[in-house]
């Protein structure tokens, strides 16, 4: 496997400059990367794109969808009724993640089965308490 530069290391040895944790912080988290695949469907309300992630509050999908707008991946679209009614969409860098993200959601379907018995597998190593 061939990388254009190394992923981790921060440009100009300033943390900021780091594409990983510039860009990919933002998006790395589980709410993100639902919010995007949801949205890569098509425009959701806010109560649509609840009732499809499920398990996700209220206040952390605000939280989230605001983080993805500041960084220019979705959309928000307020129309003038009682109540109002809000849409979020992807907006083209969003568009282009979600193409990035749907290899990424294939390979997690097709080994979920070897990572969950990988997991099960697994023993702890035993650790001695400092004295």
């Amino acid at each position: 496997m061939h990388l254009e530069s190394h992923p981790v290391s921060p440009s100009n040895g300033d943390p900021g400059n780091c594409p990983i944790r510039n860009v990919l912080d933002h998006i790395g988290d589980q709410w993100s990367l639902l919010v995007l695949l949801t949205l890569a469907h098509g425009t959701h309300r806010f109560t649509e794109l609840q009732r499809a992630i499920g398990d996700i509050s209220k206040r952390m999908l605000a939280e989230t969808l605001r983080e993805l707008e500041r960084d220019g991946f979705v959309s928000r679209k307020v129309y003038p009724s009682v109540p109002p009614k809000v849409e979020y969409r992807l907006r083209p860098l969003g568009e282009s993640l979600a193409a990035q993200l749907r290899p990424l959601v294939e390979w997690a379907n097709k080994n979920q089965g070897a990572v969950l018995k990988a997991r099960n597998a697994y023993k702890a190593p035993i650790r001695i308490a400092a004295l």
